[in-house]
């Protein structure tokens, strides 16, 4: 890694973080994108999914495409002040490092452009929306792969709490499913010093939230992850009346599709059946938010070939445990043989060890290198010249 290329990862990135947008709103970010992946001779391509792009550089005579994405969304959060290149777009910030994995996306095509060695088509695909889990299936509703074929396509996300540099991926399920859950439980309300005259839905909330923890516990086949998680407990009561509805949110995450349909299956029979037992009823509405991120097995292979050939094989895990996070590149690897690796942005707070989505969060700069490095010899892999 030259100074001077050094030099314009950190300046990418650092105006990135300066100026975030959140999902689908992302429209300077997009324009900055373009003009600088213009400037390096790539054929940049607008407003996929909104504000989404596709930029393609073809060398030699092969006709495969590789795609390299990287999310361009930031998070509705106020960043703490103070930071030298902090967000100037207040109520906005890059807290999950958004503006990292642009910049790393530029660097890979840096040095795609200016020395070559492949032979074929690179894509960069910059996605909006990543955040909320709606950009990647917006892309491919405006004809993403139909308009720009990808023979495989690779991504990574950095993980505060990893040694900054390492990077960690597996083949199979890596990150988790996300379904959102509602319950709402119809009682009947009354004053508080009579409780005999009401169906308190109160009380059925808690048994159906205690009643929850058991799914995963007694229902889930223990060598498959998931997790069933009440966030929410809401009722329009008053300190002296017994309400008349509760509403519980949660969330699940798990990775396997059956596991999926056995966690709202008994989540729908929980709810409504121990209402029921108070003389109350449940209306549940599940939704599924984001998909699993599924790594192709060959992809992956190849993808830990060249990260042990551009990292040293002392900073590279080929099977590491799967994270329960969620990512919505798990839509694009439903169509597209895919790899999704974890880059660690250190283990120390303030040098990358903040969690991701902290009003505090910043990406740490010294793993940009290693992202452009994994990125280049992952398209040279794929796309050998010669």
């Amino acid at each position: 890694m030259t100074a001077d290329l050094s030099a314009r990862l950190r300046a990418w990135r650092h105006h990135l973080h300066r100026h975030p947008e959140t999902a689908f709103a992302e429209h300077a970010t997009a324009d900055y994108l373009a003009g600088e992946l213009e400037a390096l001779g790539f054929d940049v391509a607008r407003g996929l999914g909104g504000t989404g792009l596709v930029a393609s550089l073809t060398r030699g005579t092969g006709d495969r495409a590789v795609g390299l994405r990287t999310d361009l969304d930031g998070l509705p959060i106020t960043e703490v002040p103070g930071r030298e290149h902090g967000s100037v777009n207040r109520g906005a910030m890059h807290a999950c490092g958004h503006d990292g994995h642009m910049a790393m996306a530029l660097g890979a095509a840096a040095v795609l452009a200016e020395e070559g060695g492949f032979d074929g088509t690179v894509r960069i695909v910059g996605q909006p929306a990543e955040e909320p889990g709606r950009g990647a299936q917006a892309m491919l509703d405006d004809g993403l792969l139909e308009r720009f074929p990808l023979d495989v396509l690779y991504g990574l996300h950095n993980l505060p709490g990893l040694p900054a540099g390492h990077l960690h991926v597996r083949p199979g399920g890596i990150m988790a499913s996300e379904d959102n859950f509602t319950i709402v439980v119809h009682g009947r309300g009354g004053h508080a010093a009579r409780p005999e005259a009401v169906v308190d839905p109160l009380v059925a909330g808690a048994e159906i939230v205690l009643a929850l923890q058991t799914v995963v516990a007694r229902n889930v086949d223990p060598v498959r992850p998931a997790v069933v998680s009440c966030t929410g407990f809401e009722t329009d009561g008053a300190r002296n009346a017994i309400p008349s509805t509760v509403r519980i949110t949660g969330d699940t995450r798990s990775f396997d599709p059956q596991v999926q349909e056995l966690l709202e299956r008994r989540i729908r029979e929980i709810a409504t059946g121990v209402a029921a037992a108070h003389g109350a009823t449940a209306e549940v509405t599940y939704t599924h938010e984001f998909a699993p991120t599924v790594n192709d097995p060959e992809v992956t292979a190849r993808a830990v070939a060249a990260a042990t050939a551009a990292l040293g094989a002392d900073r590279v895990v080929g099977d590491c445990d799967p994270i329960l996070p969620s990512e919505d590149f798990g839509v694009f690897a439903r169509h597209v043989p895919a790899c999704f690796a974890l880059l660690g942005n250190g283990t120390e707070p303030g040098r990358g060890g903040t969690p991701l989505h902290s009003a505090d969060y910043d990406l740490n700069d010294e793993i940009l290198p290693a992202g452009v490095a994994f990125y280049v010899a992952a398209v040279r892999a794929e796309l050998p010249a010669g």
